[in-house]
């Protein structure tokens, strides 16, 4: 069976399209390449031999030619981090493209359609432990638009099997996310904003890789929900010190309190996002320092087998180590 993996040229796509080709599969991906990182990612998936095409995910031939009779579809692609577009540009990425991806696998008699869902669906702080059940009240465009696409996806199941995926925070060797935070740590200038108390379930991008081909394949995930999270519960004060010593650094004293940020991320967003300026300070980049989030994965474990097996130390290591031997690091340092 063919892995068609959509947004295969971001950070997720691209690893899970790697440890695929590398297990021998026959692997699909379609992505951007317009920026640095997707042009990197695109060439590296290149150099692996993975066969990789560009197109609109919204044109219907288009996804129509991805997809074939007994395939496995991972859908990745979605609109995230974009803070100077209009809400319906993650109506049409995030729910749009994918009711005709949905469309475009049920009509060639797909073998799985998994969707590549978020723990933002969930929203704001909460306490207690979240699951596949707890309800969901996302609190931004990009969680509300995942979360209407999961109900796309669930409404597809009748003809067609799923599985929706709602992944943590994912980090590792290929993230350029977190590379401000490592860099600004690595350089001593991180500050942390607010206590750095709320709690975080962070999943190695190898670990998350090997749960959503689980999802893919095995064959009880038909037609369910998994949150997929590393087995550690940390603060950020905890990450942040966990990173600070992968890179052979003293843990970040810098503190500043959070609620001075709240009022002028949401004026700049309010400001500059209708006239298509990035805000240099927007609320979801506070959630960093607020959301606090902690999962059971009981259901993964108890129905995929599937269990974290990275730690985070030995994870932040590694990661810090390929950012170095890239050149992140230093006083020339670009990306």
């Amino acid at each position: 069976m063919k892995l068609v993996i959509t947004g295969g040229t971001g950070f997720i796509g691209s690893r899970l399209a790697l440890a695929a080709q590398a297990e021998g599969r026959e692997v699909l991906v379609t992505g951007q390449n317009r920026t640095t990182a997707e042009r990197a990612r695109f060439a590296e998936l290149e150099s692996a031999g993975v066969r990789i095409v560009s197109g609109d995910l919204q044109d219907a031939s288009f996804a129509r030619s991805l997809v074939d009779r007994g395939d496995l579809v991972i859908h990745l692609a979605a609109a995230q981090h974009e803070a100077n577009v209009p809400d319906s540009y993650f109506a049409d990425v995030n729910v749009g493209a994918t009711g005709t991806l949905l469309d475009a696998s049920r009509d060639a008699g797909a073998r799985r359609f998994v969707y590549g869902s978020t723990i933002g669906v969930y929203g704001s702080a909460v306490n207690g432990l979240l699951d596949e059940r707890s309800a969901p009240h996302p609190d931004n465009v990009y969680g509300r638009t995942k979360l209407a696409a999961e109900e796309r996806v669930r409404k597809a199941g009748d003809a067609l099997e799923t599985c929706i995926v709602r992944i943590s925070e994912t980090y590792g060797p290929g993230d350029l996310r977190l590379l401000k935070l490592f860099r600004a740590i690595e350089r001593r200038a991180f500050v942390m904003i607010g206590r750095g108390e709320n709690r975080r379930q962070v999943i190695h991008v190898r670990d998350l890789a090997r749960g959503l081909l689980l999802a893919a394949e095995h064959p009880a995930a038909a037609g369910e929900t998994f949150v997929l999270a590393g087995h550690e519960v940390m603060t950020t004060r905890t990450m942040v010190a966990g990173i600070a010593s992968a890179l052979d650094r003293a843990p970040p004293r810098w503190q500043l309190p959070l609620w001075p940020f709240v009022a002028p991320a949401a004026v700049l967003e309010t400001t500059l996002k209708p006239i298509g300026v990035q805000p240099p300070l927007h609320r979801r980049r506070l959630d960093f320092f607020r959301k606090s989030f902690l999962f059971s994965t009981a259901k993964a474990t108890t129905v995929l087998g599937f269990a974290a097996a990275t730690g985070f130390d030995a994870g932040a290591t590694e990661t810090a180590q390929w950012y170095r031997t890239r050149g992140y690091f230093g006083p020339n340092a670009g990306g």
